[in-house]
C-alpha cells in the first residue's frame, strides 16, 4: 500500500491576490513537492490579513496534513504578518528568536546599519520554531511542527525562496522518508473534441489505480480540436509506475484513434 504524503501551499500577499505579481512560487513549490513524492492538495492565496490567514491555516491544520508551506509575509514592513498569523493559528506566542536576530544583525552590520524595530521584527517567530537560513536575503524562514504537520514558512521573493528550498528545506524533507515516485507521459491528438475524449478517459481510469489523466485543449473544440493528453502514474516502485504509464498511454491512443483521432 502506497502511503500518501499530503501537502498544502499558502502563497500570501495582497500583491499576489490582486494580480500585480505573478504567482510563480505556487508553480515552483507544486512541482518540487510533487517530484519529492507529496500529493499537493491545494494552493491558497490570501491578502496580508492576520485574521484571514490564521483562519485558513487553522482549517487546513484540522485535517492533519503532513506538510504546510507558506511563502511571503516575513519581511520588515507593516503588511508582513504571516508569522503573526501562524502563531495565532497555533495558539502560541510570537517570540524573539535569538538565532534569527543574530543572523539579521550580521547582515546589517556589513552595511553598518543599526537594528531598527522594523529589522528586529523579522526575528519574531512562533514559539518552538527552528530557523531556516536565508543566504540570499535578510528575512530568515522558520520551521515548526504541530502534531503530525510540519510547517515551513519562507520569504515570497522567488530567488530567496528557491535558494532556501534547494539548499535547506528539500534535504530536510527527504529525511522524512517520503517515498512516492511517479511516471509521466504525454502526447497530442487532433480531430477529437475534449467532450468526446472525456468518455475515453473515464473508461481507462476505471481500470487502473493511482493514475491521473488530464486533457489540455490546444485548439478549438468545434472547428479544429487538438488535445494534449497528460498521464501521471504514482507507485512506490518506479519500474511498476513506468510500466503502467506505458499501458495507459497505449490504451488512450488506441481508443482515441478509433473515434477519429490522429496522434501527433
Amino acid at each position: 500500500m502506497v502511503r500518501v504524503w499530503r501537502a498544502w501551499v499558502f502563497t500570501l500577499g495582497t500583491e499576489v491576490v490582486s494580480g500585480r505579481v505573478v504567482n510563480t512560487n505556487a508553480a515552483y513549490l507544486g512541482r518540487r513537492l510533487t517530484l519529492l513524492g507529496f500529493n499537493v492538495l491545494g494552493v491558497v492565496s490570501l491578502i496580508d490579513d492576520v485574521e484571514l490567514i490564521s483562519e485558513f491555516i487553522s482549517y487546513v491544520l484540522s485535517s492533519k496534513p503532513d506538510l504546510l508551506v507558506t511563502t511571503g509575509g516575513l519581511g520588515p514592513t507593516y503588511d508582513d504578518v504571516t508569522l503573526e498569523a501562524l502563531a495565532k493559528a497555533l495558539r502560541v506566542g510570537l517570540r524573539l528568536n535569538e538565532e534569527a536576530l543574530r543572523s539579521i544583525k550580521e547582515k546589517y552590520d556589513v552595511l553598518k546599519l543599526p537594528l531598527t524595530p522594523e529589522r528586529i521584527k523579522m526575528a519574531y517567530m512562533p514559539e518552538g520554531s527552528e530557523v531556516i537560513p536565508n543566504d540570499v536575503g535578510t528575512a530568515p524562514g522558520c520551521m515548526v511542527r504541530r502534531e503530525e504537520t510540519l510547517i515551513i514558512s519562507l520569504p515570497g521573493v522567488p530567488r530567496e525562496l528557491e535558494s532556501m528550498w534547494e539548499s535547506y528545506v528539500e534535504p530536510k524533507l527527504r529525511e522524512l522518508g517520503v517515498r512516492r515516485v511517479f511516471a509521466e507521459r504525454s502526447f497530442k491528438v487532433s480531430g477529437v473534441p475534449e467532450s468526446s475524449a472525456a468518455k475515453v478517459v473515464k473508461e481507462v481510469l476505471r481500470k487502473y489505480e493511482n493514475v491521473y489523466i488530464k486533457t489540455h485543449p490546444k485548439g478549438h473544440e468545434i472547428s479544429a480540436p487538438i488535445l494534449e493528453i497528460y498521464v501521471q502514474v504514482f507507485n512506490d516502485d518506479l519500474s511498476a509506475a513506468e510500466e503502467t504509464a506505458s499501458k495507459v498511454l497505449e490504451e488512450l491512443k488506441k481508443s482515441l484513434v478509433s473515434i477519429g483521432g490522429v496522434i501527433t
